[in-house]
This record gives C-alpha cells, structure tokens and sequence, in this order.
C-alpha cells in the first residue's frame, strides 16, 4: 500500500470515508468530513490545543512541573478515555500534540482516528500589541502559514483553528476589528487552498462591565466585517466552520443573563449575520463556568437551527478532569470518567436535552480569567 493511502485509511472509521483511497481534492475529501463527522448531531470538539506555557499553567495549577513527559500523560488521559468518541467528534491540537505519541507509543492522531474523532490543529502564532490602536491585539501567524498547513495535512489534521480577539473595554476600534477580519479571512483562503478546513474565531473578550446589548452590538459589527473580508478572500463559507464567543454580559457586569436571553441575543446574532451554508456553528466557552457553558449551549437548541449549534469548548470540558486527576496515576479512570461526564452533558445540550440536576457545586464556578491568552 503506497504511503498515501495507507494515511487516509487512518480515517476510515466513517464509512462514507471510502473515497479517500480515490484520486479526490483534498479539500473536497476534508469538507465531507465535516459535514458528516465534526457536524454530527450530539457531537461538538474538544479544544485541546493550549500551547505548552498555556499547558504549563494548567499543570502548575495541580502541582506538577511542565515537562513533556507530563503533557503526554495529561493529553494521552484525554485522547484514551473509553468512549470518547461518542460525544467529541473532532479535537484542536497543539503542533507539539499532532506529532506526538501517546504513553503506550501509540501516535496521538491514530488515537483519536480510533475513537472516531478528526484531528484539528492550532496554526496562529499568538496575539502581539497592534500599533495605532487602543492597547488592542492582532494575530501573528500568516508568514510561512501555506508551507506548516500542507505539513500538518501530511501529518493527519483536516481542519485549523485560528483566534483572533476583540476587546470591548478597548473600543474595539475600527483599526483592530478591520485586522482581525482580515487575518482570519487571509487565513481562512490559505486553509481552504491547503486541504484543511478552517474554525474562523473572533473572540468577543468576556472582560469588562458592559451589559448584552453591547456585546450584541460589537458582535454584529465584528461578523460583518469577518464576512465581507471572507467574500473578498474568495472563501467558501460551505468550507469553514466558525467558533464564535456567545453574546453575554461582560464579566464584571452587574446585570446577569440567563441561559434563554443569552439563546435570544446569540440566536438573534447568528441569523442577522450569519449564511445557512455554513455548516457549523461550535461555540467557545470564554471563561463561563462549565454548567454556563452548558445550559446556554442547551438554550440554544430548544428549536430547529439551520446550522449546527454545537461546542468547542477547552477549559468547560478540562475543568473538573484535570484537579480530578492531579498527576496521579491511579486518578486516571476518575478523570476520564468526570471529562466523560461533561461531554455527555454537552452532546445532550447539542440536542437540547441537558438539565442540570445533580452538578456540583465545583461545575459551577466560573473560570474567568481577565485578558485571556493562550
């Protein structure tokens, strides 16, 4: 079997799949998985694509030294949890973690293949300050982005994140709205030419006391812009998926939204700014607790979207598993077992089915960092 084909039948864990071993364009062979996997009802994404300080802080937290040998352990706990699969349909990778081989040897890419879920990968480079602006941001990453996005389609991603935020206690000023558009359509066309589908992510910082009304407004100025910067840029919006911050309150806000005006404000976002043909629609958690996170994801799906609603959530998903695990080599079926538990939480959310009895209390602390950066 020469080498190609022996790469796509790594994937052939869905059954429509069989076109791989055919001579196919590679987009056209990752936009199907897409639209029959990652998009799949009761299934959303695991973000797992912290780079290693982001990663190191995490460890840090349970005491333990940021070391490869500890990422592997953490992220192998991740990737092997029995089941898996059935709710997560497709997992962010740092670049360290798509080349990585889990404790037992086994490459982490032909884990998740297993599980039936499709690796992703991280391709920005990281905020840095945008000169001009009001202390706002822009997203690195585009030199040399082509020559990285062909090598990690070799190595078995078939989709790409990139983040970009947005400040709303900074202006957003038209300068740093107009960067963002632009970075993630620039991005989004190189994706598209390389094989890989692109998660477009203009996050909406949750920082600040504004109310929901403001961020509704911000959001629909940053979409419009992100769209109209796409069209130019060629970009088949049938050929990305968008991970979008919900519209809530700021964080430091007195006003409290609750899960059905967050559904009203996010809903009302999406069908004003966002086209049918986009296939998925996967949430970020921005820092809400991980029962937020859920019971507005669940808000959102108490009627026909024309989207899929779903989640992309890192920490909403990680929260409990990781102080469940806390380095030790026996907590392992117990971390499993509590990331298992938010999973399923938010695939039923995904199918508006999710009520939240019986959440501890832990669930529910808010995880809210200011100027978030990872």
């Amino acid at each position: 079997m020469s080498s190609s084909r022996r790469r796509y039948a790594r994937y052939s864990f869905v059954p429509t799949f069989f076109f791989f071993l055919l001579p196919i364009d590679p987009l056209a062979a990752s936009l199907r998985i897409m639209q029959k996997t990652v998009a799949s009802p009761g299934r959303g994404i695991l973000a797992m694509d912290e780079s290693n300080a982001t990663c190191g802080k995490r460890l840090a937290s349970i005491g333990l030294e940021n070391t490869e040998a500890n990422r592997q352990a953490y992220r192998t706990l991740l990737v092997t949890a029995p089941g898996l699969g059935q709710y997560i349909s497709g997992a962010i990778l740092f670049e360290e973690t798509l080349y990585q081989s889990a404790v037992d040897g086994r490459k982490i890419v032909d884990i998740l293949a297993e599980q039936g879920i499709v690796p992703g990968i991280k391709v920005d480079k990281g905020l840095v300050p945008l000169a001009g602006s009001n202390n706002e941001s822009w997203c690195q990453g585009l030199d040399g982005l082509a020559a990285r996005e062909a090598a990690y389609y070799q190595a078995g991603a078939r989709f790409a994140k990139w983040r970009t935020v947005v400040s709303i206690p900074n202006g957003p000023s038209e300068l740093a709205v107009k960067e963002a558009a632009w970075g993630l359509a620039r991005y989004a066309a190189i994706s598209q030419d390389n094989g890989l589908v692109p998660i477009v992510e203009p996050e909406i910082l949750l920082d600040g006391e504004h109310g929901i009304e403001r961020t509704f407004e911000v959001a629909q100025k940053v979409w419009a812009e992100t769209f109209y910067a796409m069209a130019e840029n060629n970009v088949m919006f049938e050929g990305i998926l968008l991970k979008p911050s919900m519209v809530t309150p700021g964080a430091e806000s007195k006003d409290k939204a609750t899960p059905e005006q967050v559904a009203e404000y996010t809903l009302k976002l999406l069908h004003r700014r966002i086209p049918p043909s986009v296939p998925g629609i996967m949430f970020l958690s921005g820092g809400q607790s991980e029962v937020e996170a859920t019971q507005n994801l669940n808000a959102m799906n108490q009627g026909a979207n024309p989207w899929h609603v779903s989640f992309s959530y890192a920490r909403a998903l990680q929260n409990t598993c990781l102080k469940t695990w806390g380095g030790a080599p026996e907590n392992v079926k117990a971390a499993q077992d509590a990331l298992l538990l938010r999973a399923k939480a938010n695939s039923l959310a995904q199918l508006g089915k999710y009520t939240s009895d019986g959440e501890t209390a832990e669930a529910k602390e808010g995880m809210f960092v200011k100027n978030y950066s990872y």
